[in-house]
């Protein structure tokens, strides 16, 4: 079908927004790589948009020498994946129960999980059970509390309840237990949802730094997030000593390759690269899983 004028102005109009909002997400985070690769005292004197001006790789030097950095960076890795595995499985679990009509109280505890959506018991309430749970300043904080989630297993369930009846028939002829049909039958055939889901509590589990700054308080366990947000306060209380005294620190932001603003760019760029590695693996699972789970036939 042939354009008319109208539908080709229609259609500049749109690639030109997509490109302004694209751009304008975009920006950010490409300032911050190009801040990450110039000079600290450089940038304070402003104007580091586009490209470094006074290209250097110290401030990746400096985070790659830091042991606290690295261990964050180790800590958030193993967070991750540990997180990851056991949260899919407890949902995929918990999820494949739910779907049996013969259940009791199935109605009960789906209303129970729902609820939990909507509300939570507070902050407060949620360290004392933390604390009596004996998981404060312990790894397992990071990963237990949130281990199912309510929103991932209402997926799984759907998805699972799309399934042909007569898979499950059929193992359960061949002798197949719950189990042996859940590991054996469903979670094969359950590839696009699973890779989907596993990267949305990835993503969760690596961006976190909520969670550790709350319960955790040996730096030895802290990830490499929340590191990165006690240098990100470091940098405002930098920034106001130096509107405080300003002549001094002049004197000092010359003397420096690397200032902290430099520093929190780079070790920014430390923590978001990884994660955004992983995207292209499981991008082509991501309409096709979350479609089909949130789908009933």
């Amino acid at each position: 079908m042939k354009l008319t004028l109208s539908d080709k102005k229609l259609s500049a109009l749109i690639y030109a927004l997509l490109i302004v909002l694209g751009f304008a997400a975009f920006y950010p985070f490409w300032n911050a790589a190009v801040i990450s690769f110039n000079s600290g005292n450089d940038t304070m004197r402003g104007g580091v948009t586009f490209w470094p001006r006074a290209f250097t790789l110290e401030n990746y030097a400096v985070v790659f020498r830091d042991g606290r950095l690295l261990n964050g960076f180790a800590v958030s890795v193993l967070r991750t994946v540990v997180g990851t595995l056991l949260s899919i499985l407890a949902t995929a679990i918990f999820a494949y129960g739910m779907t049996k009509s013969w259940l009791i109280g199935r109605k009960l505890y789906m209303i129970i999980c729902i609820v939990t959506m909507f509300f939570s018991g507070g902050l407060i309430p949620t360290y004392l059970l933390i604390r009596e749970l004996q998981l404060i300043d312990t790894f397992w904080v990071m990963v237990v509390p949130g281990l199912i989630s309510v929103w991932n297993m209402i997926i799984f369930r759907t998805f699972f309840k799309g399934m042909p009846a007569g898979l499950e028939e059929s193992a359960r002829i061949d002798g197949c237990s719950n189990w042996g049909v859940l590991f054996k039958i469903i979670l094969p055939l359950s590839g696009p949802v699973l890779a989907t889901l596993s990267l949305f509590t990835a993503v969760y589990h690596w961006n976190d730094w909520f969670t550790p700054s709350i319960y955790i308080s040996n730096a030895d366990l802290l990830p490499i997030q929340t590191k990165l947000q006690q240098i990100l306060n470091s940098n405002i209380m930098t920034e106001q000593m130096s509107q405080m005294d300003s002549a001094a620190a002049s004197h000092l932001n010359r003397m420096k390759t690397v200032t902290t603003k430099s520093l929190s760019m780079a070790t920014m760029m430390v923590a978001t690269v990884p994660i955004l590695c992983v995207y292209p693996f499981v991008q082509k699972y991501f309409v096709k899983g979350v479609m089909i789970g949130s789908l009933k036939e």
